[in-house]
């Protein structure tokens, strides 16, 4: 049977170049940890540590590789975004398109801060004059994804981070399906972080991610994590500078290296590459299933716009057994159901059945898409 994975905008397969090696050689070769010791092998996986930083300080057009934080993933960096920012009484403005790594952190403290949740279009765009008026005396902050991950469909963030500076915002921007596939500045963006993952689109191991944050937003921040830092040993309190702020604990140092390696192959290629590989991907597939009978295609009807994410709902069939059947008949793996983002489906008409999403990458062949489109189309006519 062929096998085509098509779950990327869960978590890509397969991996940079590179990345195992990376990760083998540091558990093979190395082994030690960073700011702990002052042998040799220590300060090897400290420099490897550092160079990451650097690396998505380029990715992201930013210039302070101490502001780098890294976490285990964008879920991780957006708890601590946003539960290290709101106090009480605060208010924030997010879209109706947010997965649930922020909605959750926000109905968690829900008792002591409030947020107006601004509706987007039935293909997942938002207002920004909506946005503008939502802004109340108590707004804090917006924070909003860069990209659906049910539909694909990109937001204009350079005009909310307008709005955000014409009011004295902070701007946290999630970036777990876009980091890797759009080309992000955050100076243009007038971003003050940047949530990201290292799994997706930067083609890096599980268990790897982030933030990028300015320093007039993580003065402003609390802690979430307390703990051993390897710097002010000779205190019981957080250091209050970066990265030792928010790095408490022994870093995931095999993932990091596997990380630098994905980084080193994304600089190779060009993220402009990248997307344009997706985004031809994206073309073969809409144009195969938009005249396909019983199926629905969720969101824009182009390319333009979004990402390499389709979510299909085939309408006179279960979702969930039509990506049972794609996998335990053709090979194709997807995924089905809600995509932890209820209010995203909500928003496109798509609550409570979900849909099945189909997910590409830059290692995605047009040979994978013509297969998967037929196989949909078979799929598509028959009652399971």
């Amino acid at each position: 049977m062929k096998y085509v994975y098509l779950d990327n905008a869960a978590t890509s397969y397969p991996k940079a170049p590179g990345v195992a090696q990376s990760m083998s050689h540091y558990i093979l070769n190395v082994g030690a940890n960073v700011n702990r010791g002052v042998y040799s092998s220590s300060y090897i996986a400290e420099n490897v540590v550092y160079e990451t930083r650097e690396f998505l300080c380029e990715l992201f057009n930013f210039n302070k590789p101490e502001n780098i934080i890294f976490t285990k993933n964008a879920t991780e960096s957006m708890n601590v975004l946003i539960k290290g920012l709101l106090r009480e009484n605060d208010h924030v403005i997010i879209s109706s398109m947010e997965h649930n790594a922020v909605m959750r952190p926000l109905n968690a403290i829900k008792n002591r801060t409030g947020y107006t949740m601004v509706l987007c279009n039935e293909m997942g765009e938002i207002g920004i004059e909506d946005v503008e008026r939502s802004i109340k005396s108590n707004t804090k902050a917006i924070i909003m994804a860069h990209a659906s991950n049910v539909c694909g469909t990109i937001q204009d963030l350079e005009r909310v981070g307008e709005i955000c500076k014409r009011h004295n915002l902070f701007f946290i921007i999630d970036s777990a399906q876009t980091a890797g596939f759009l080309e992000m500045d955050f100076k243009k963006l007038n971003a003050d972080a940047i949530g990201f993952t290292g799994h997706k689109g930067l083609l890096g191991p599980q268990g790897t991610g982030g933030f990028v944050v300015n320093d007039r937003l993580a003065g402003e921040m609390s802690t979430l994590i307390e703990g051993g830092t390897g710097s002010l040993s000779d205190t019981e309190i957080q250091p209050n500078y970066m990265p030792d702020k928010f790095e408490a604990g022994t870093l995931n140092i095999p993932g990091i290296y596997g990380l630098n390696a994905a980084l080193k192959y994304l600089r190779s290629q060009g993220i402009q590459s990248i997307r344009e590989k997706e985004t031809l991907l994206m073309d073969k597939l809409l144009e195969g299933v938009l005249n396909i009978e019983n199926i629905r295609p969720i969101g824009k009807a182009t390319s333009d716009g979004r990402t390499g994410i389709l979510s299909i709902d085939f309408v006179d069939n279960d979702n969930g057994l039509v990506a049972h059947e794609l996998s335990r008949n053709y090979g194709i793996m997807t995924r089905s159901g809600l995509h932890c983002a209820p209010s995203a489906h909500k928003t496109l008409g798509t609550f409570s059945a979900g849909t099945v999403r189909l997910s590409v990458s830059h290692f995605t062949t047009i040979k994978e898409i013509e297969y998967t489109i037929d196989c949909i189309n078979k799929i598509a006519k028959c009652k399971i």
